[in-house]
C-alpha cells in the first residue's frame, strides 16, 4: 500500500495535534487509528462530490481547516476550503501550479529563472518548438506528478518516441492535457522545502537529489542535510517563485537545478513533498512539516524552529531489470542509524521499469532511509545498508537470472 507506506507519518503527525476527518477515494485501512470520522468519495477530483462531503462533514463538526498531500487534488481542495469559507490559498494559484505551462509564464512575468517551454499538443508543433529551443529538450506533460511522463531527446531522431511517450501520460491530466517541450537544465537537481503563512516564506530545507541516467528521471535517492550551505542559494529564488505563482498559505516543494551554480525553477509543487522528504526533514532540523501544513490550512502560524542539526538520507531500491522478483529480504540486524527498510512489493510481482512501460511505482521494490550528523555519512551508510539487500529478479526469458545487489 504505498499510500501507508510514504504518507502514514503525516497522517500520524496532523492527528496527535488535531481531530481528523477524512475524504478519500476508498474505505481507510491503516488511516483508522488516526480518525474520527471518514467519508468515501470514489473520484476527489470530481469537484461536485467533493464540496457535498465537506459539507456533510461541516454540518457534523466544527471544521478549523482542510488540506490535501496529494497532487491531483490540490485545486478541489483549495476549492473546497473556499467554499467552506477556511484559509486556503486561491484556487487560480493551485491551477497554475498544476500547470507547468502556466508556472513557466508566470516565472518568465516575474523574473524567476527558469526554463524557456512551449506547450504542445502535437508531434509537428514538439518538432517547432524543438528547433525554436535546441537540443537536449525534455518531454513533459504539462500536468501531471511523480517524473511520469517526463524523458529526454537529444535529437531529432529521438524526438517521436519522446514525444509519445510524454503524451500518453498527458493524456490523463486533469488541469491540461498538452504536453511541455523545454529546455534541458544541466546542473544538479535539488528541492526546496518551504512553508508559507499569509504571504511570508519561510525556506526549511534543502532536498539534494540523486536521479537515473536519461533518457528518464527517476528519483534515486535523496538527502537534507540542516547544515547545507546551499540554503542561502537558493532561498531568494524558492520564495520568488512561490510569490509569482500566488501561494499564500501551505507548504511547498520547490524543484529546481543548479546550472553553473546558480538555481533555475523546474517546478513547485504546493504540497508536501513524498518520497518520504518531510520525513527526511523531521530527522535532520525537527521540524514538522505535515503539523506545519495542518496548522497553516487552520490559519494558524507553524512553528518552524529547528531543534536538530544532523542528516538524514533516503535510498529508493530498483532492479537492474523488469522481471519477476524472485527474493527479497534485508541481511543482519538493523543499526541505530538506519531508520527503517520497506518494502513495497514482494517475491512474485512482476517489476516493470520505464524502459520497458513502467513507472515508479511497476518499478521501485521500496526504500530504506539513514541518519548521520552530516550528508555524506548518511549517503555512506545507505550505500551500506543497499549492501544488505538481497534482491533477486528473474527476467524474461525465464532461464535469465538477474541479481541486484550481493549474491545469496
Amino acid at each position: 500500500m504505498e499510500a501507508e507506506a510514504y504518507r502514514r507519518y503525516c497522517l500520524e503527525s496532523v492527528a496527535a495535534a488535531y481531530d481528523v476527518v477524512l475524504i478519500t477515494s476508498e474505505e481507510p485501512s491503516w488511516e483508522t487509528p488516526y480518525l474520527r470520522d471518514c467519508i468515501v468519495v470514489p473520484d476527489p477530483t470530481d469537484q461536485a462530490a467533493l464540496s457535498a462531503a465537506g459539507r456533510r462533514l461541516a454540518d457534523r463538526y466544527d471544521l478549523a481547516g482542510v488540506f490535501t498531500w496529494t497532487e491531483w487534488y490540490l485545486v478541489p481542495v483549495a476549492r473546497l476550503a473556499r467554499r467552506l469559507g477556511l484559509p486556503t490559498t486561491a484556487p487560480e494559484a493551485m491551477q497554475a501550479c498544476r500547470n507547468k505551462a502556466t508556472s513557466r509564464a508566470l516565472f518568465a512575468r516575474h523574473g524567476v529563472p527558469s526554463a524557456a517551454a512551449v506547450s504542445v499538443r502535437t508531434l509537428a508543433e514538439a518538432e517547432v518548438a524543438a528547433q525554436r529551443i535546441g537540443y537536449p529538450l525534455v518531454l513533459k506533460p504539462a500536468a501531471h506528478a511523480a517524473s511520469i511522463g517526463v524523458i529526454r531527446a537529444d535529437t531529432p531522431e529521438q524526438l517521436t518516441a519522446a514525444f509519445g511517450f510524454a503524451d500518453q501520460a498527458a493524456g490523463l491530466g486533469t488541469e491540461s492535457t498538452h504536453v511541455l517541450v523545454e529546455e534541458y537544465l544541466d546542473g544538479p537537481e535539488v528541492s526546496v522545502e518551504c512553508a508559507t503563512y499569509r504571504g511570508e516564506t519561510t525556506v526549511v530545507a534543502v532536498t539534494r537529489k540523486t536521479v537515473s541516467a536519461p533518457p528518464f528521471f527517476e528519483e534515486l535517492a535523496h538527502c537534507v542535510d540542516a547544515a547545507d550551505p546551499l540554503l542561502d542559494v537558493v532561498t531568494p529564488v524558492a520564495r520568488a517563485a512561490i510569490r509569482a505563482l500566488g501561494i499564500t498559505d501551505g507548504v511547498c516543494h520547490v524543484e529546481m537545478r543548479l546550472v553553473d551554480g546558480r538555481p533555475r525553477l523546474i517546478e513547485v509543487n504546493g504540497r508536501i513533498a513524498g518520497d518520504m522528504i518531510g520525513h527526511l526533514v523531521r530527522l535532520a532540523t525537527g521540524i514538522d512539516l505535515p503539523r506545519a501544513a495542518a496548522d497553516i490550512a487552520c490559519g494558524r502560524a507553524p512553528d518552524l524552529t529547528p531543534t536538530r542539526s544532523s542528516a538524514a538520507a533516503i535510498q529508493m531500491l530498483y532492479p537492474d531489470t523488469s522481471g519477476t522478483l524472485l527474493r527479497l529480504d534485508f541481511d543482519g540486524a538493523n543499526p541505530d542509524w538506519l531508520d527503517r527498510v520497506h518494502f513495497q512489493h514482494q517475491v512474485g510481482d512482476h517489476l516493470l521499469l520505464p524502459t520497458d512501460g513502467g513507472n515508479l511505482w511497476t518499478a521501485r521494490i521500496g526504500y530504506l532511509i539513514t541518519t548521520a550528523p552530516t550528508a555524506d555519512l548518511a549517503l555512506a551508510r545507505a550505500e551500506e545498508a543497499v549492501r544488505r539487500i538481497r534482491v533477486h529478479v528473474e527476467s524474461r526469458p525465464a532461464d535469465d537470472r538477474v541479481t541486484v545487489g550481493r549474491p545469496a
